[in-house]
């Protein structure tokens, strides 16, 4: 894949890998993110993009039993999320590598391993524009049970839930992939205001963007190919993956 317009050495961006999840539904005893695309484990090859363009500071959340990603992500840092309590809880387990870090943090999910280092930079470049959030959406030919991203003009106002969105949110094709990035000087303030007020009473990460408003910050979302932010939670869709990843020069 030609990255030839891709600005390297974005030694001033860091990023956190979301990599504790299990391989329950993969029938397998590796952690989720050391499910092989093209012979490399999910989580190395976003390690790979996330170096290739320059990127320093790549801290991965793992489980308390995640000894297998911790060799594979060395030597870059891991953190450990003890408890599983949302995606929220979880990025806020990186405070203690990149707490005072004030540039650009992507967070990705380690079961993404396809997203590129052009949409990569787009949300880079995007925070360094002023947005204190990103979000890289897609459109899907079906929308079917997604978020839906809420714009107005080229500001985002809401992530809707699909079980919460109205009729008319519904026909919003523009959806989350829950990839996304933040301004390092607001991150971890961002996040100490997520409640866990909710069924699962657990720490979502979509909810940055309410609380990034009501700090009176900037929110945006950028559009990324549906096959590149597809992700993989069982077999059948590890193997889609596969596919998506030999098509990578057709993009």
């Amino acid at each position: 894949m030609n990255n030839g317009n891709i600005r390297q050495g974005d030694e001033n961006a860091a990023a956190i890998i979301l990599g504790a999840g299990k391989g329950t539904r993969m029938k397998s005893d590796l952690p989720k993110v050391m499910m092989p695309v093209h012979g490399k484990a999910m989580v190395k090859h976003i390690i790979d993009t996330l170096s290739q363009m320059g990127i320093q500071k790549i801290v991965t959340v793992i489980s308390a039993d995640g000894d297998l990603v911790k060799k594979e992500v060395s030597p870059y840092p891991t953190v450990v999320q003890e408890q599983q309590l949302g995606t929220g809880h979880a990025v806020n387990c990186a405070k203690s590598e990149l707490d005072g870090f004030e540039g650009p943090i992507l967070v990705v999910f380690g079961d993404t391993p396809l997203i590129t280092a052009k949409t990569f930079q787009k949300t880079i470049d995007k925070i360094k524009e002023g947005f204190a959030v990103v979000v890289l959406g897609f459109k899907p030919q079906d929308p079917a049970r997604y978020g839906r991203l809420v714009m107005d003009g080229d500001e985002l106002t809401e992530i809707v839930e699909f079980k919460d969105a109205t009729d008319a949110q519904k026909m919003i094709n523009f959806c989350n992939s829950g990839c996304m990035g933040f301004d390092g000087r607001y991150l971890f303030d961002i996040l100490s205001r997520i409640g866990s007020e909710n069924a699962a009473h657990e720490y979502y990460l979509t909810d940055a963007v309410k609380i990034a408003r009501q700090m009176g910050l900037k929110c945006t979302a950028i559009v990324g190919n549906s096959k590149e932010i597809a992700s993989a939670n069982t077999r059948e869709e590890l193997a889609q993956l596969e596919e998506f990843y030999k098509d990578r020069e057709n993009w």
